[in-house]
């Protein structure tokens, strides 16, 4: 037996997939390692641009290029994850971006090293593949409970992979950090493609979609849901901030008083992983309906976050205290978003989680490509400002959103 589901997609029932906490883990790790991949090269940029010739201009497209490529990547790939046999669509994603790595690690030539660095943003939308498979198969009752836990693996891979990329590039130079993501991604091709459910082992999703059909449909979603709309204006405020101070951070901490080296920068990233701890707390609020309140609160710490934050240059705790702040604000948000997203239609939950996040990419793009203009231009304080202008725009949004 079968059941229609709006209107051009069949969801046929069957015996539910077991998720156990094992799989959610490997969710996890799989969403952590695939996304650091577009934020390793920003603790490297300087290295980067010496050792090619770049540019401060051309180097600082290394992070748009990387962005645009996700952008790309969220609109014409992760929608197939609601016609394709999602184990097969992640596999082979993952197994194209270690080509894809393979030319960033070896590339002498600017022109080849953008090129591999867009191509890894486009495949490294295997993460949200990742989120709207481990989303189909969780319970309704516990989605926000699996999503949020899946989402913290991505904010550990957000935030680990400046220490990693650091440590890695101080030891063995920059290019290791790439061969080493390419080997690890290898790796977890292979474990995914053993342990990852077959259709067999599911209730099949049948569509009469062609893939035109399918990216229009995306556009339609947009139209038809004003909860999808503010939701992703949501995303793309919060990633903005968070992008104005990760993509820009770098550049005070390696310039006096500090001058720090790689490692040590990257190292903050693991102060940052606390906020890790918001998106598995979000994901349960959301399951006992406080979406709303989770949302408001997190844009208040948002906003709040650049106060130490404007600090920075004169007290290294007060930039820990704002980096803390900001993270749990950040993933808050963004866990309330797909967790609320994916419930409108989740037999276009792809399409869903993925339009949404082309707003993320929207915002992370714009906040990388401002935050450093304003930093040559105006200084630290700028910068602050405007995370503060987007932290702020999006709490005002909230209180008029009702």
């Amino acid at each position: 037996m079968s059941v229609p589901v709006s209107g051009d997609c069949e969801v046929a029932e069957g015996p539910a997939y077991v998720l156990s906490r094992g799989v959610v883990a490997l969710f996890a790790v799989a969403c952590g390692a695939a996304v650091a991949n577009v934020y390793f090269s920003q603790p490297l940029l300087v290295t980067i641009g010496h050792d090619l010739a770049m540019s401060p201009a051309l180097v600082g497209s290394v992070v748009t290029l990387t962005h645009v490529g996700y952008g790309l990547g969220l609109f014409l790939l992760v929608p197939l994850g609601d016609v394709a046999d999602r184990r097969r669509l992640i596999v082979g994603q993952l197994l194209l971006m270690v080509v894809a790595l393979a030319v960033v690690a070896v590339a002498h030539k600017a022109a080849i090293l953008l090129v591999g660095m867009a191509a890894t943003g486009l495949l490294a939308v295997v993460t949200q593949t990742l989120v709207a498979f481990a989303a189909s198969l969780a319970p309704a009752a516990g989605r926000g409970r699996v999503v949020g836990t899946v989402t913290s693996g991505v904010v550990i891979g957000i935030l680990l992979a400046r220490t990693a990329s650091g440590l890695i590039a101080d030891l063995a130079g920059w290019r290791a950090v790439y061969l080493t993501s390419a080997a690890l991604t290898a790796l977890l091709a292979l474990v995914l493609h053993r342990v990852l459910p077959r259709p067999g082992d599911v209730p099949p999703t049948t569509t009469n979609l062609r893939y035109g059909q399918l990216l229009r449909s995306t556009l339609t979603l947009f139209a038809r849901e004003p909860l999808l709309r503010l939701r992703a204006v949501f995303g793309l405020l919060v990633f903005a901030a968070f992008s104005t101070l990760w993509s820009s951070i770098a550049l005070p901490l390696s310039e006096a008083p500090y001058d720090m080296s790689h490692s040590a920068i990257g190292a903050l990233g693991l102060v940052g992983v606390v906020g890790a701890l918001a998106a598995t707390v979000a994901g349960r609020l959301n399951d006992r309906g406080l979406s709303r309140r989770t949302t408001g609160i997190a844009f208040a710490l948002l906003a709040a976050s650049w106060l130490p934050l404007a600090l920075t240059r004169s007290s290294l705790w007060a930039l820990v205290a704002g980096v803390i702040l900001l993270d749990l604000a950040v993933q808050a948000v963004h866990v309330t978003n797909q967790t609320l997203i994916y419930a409108l239609h989740p037999d276009a939950g792809s399409r869903l989680i993925g339009g949404y996040m082309v707003f993320y990419s929207i915002g992370s793009a714009t906040g990388a490509i401002a935050a450093t203009s304003l930093y040559t231009a105006a200084g630290w304080g700028a910068v602050c400002a405007l995370g503060a202008a987007f932290s702020g725009l999006g709490l005002a949004l909230w209180a008029v959103s009702g």
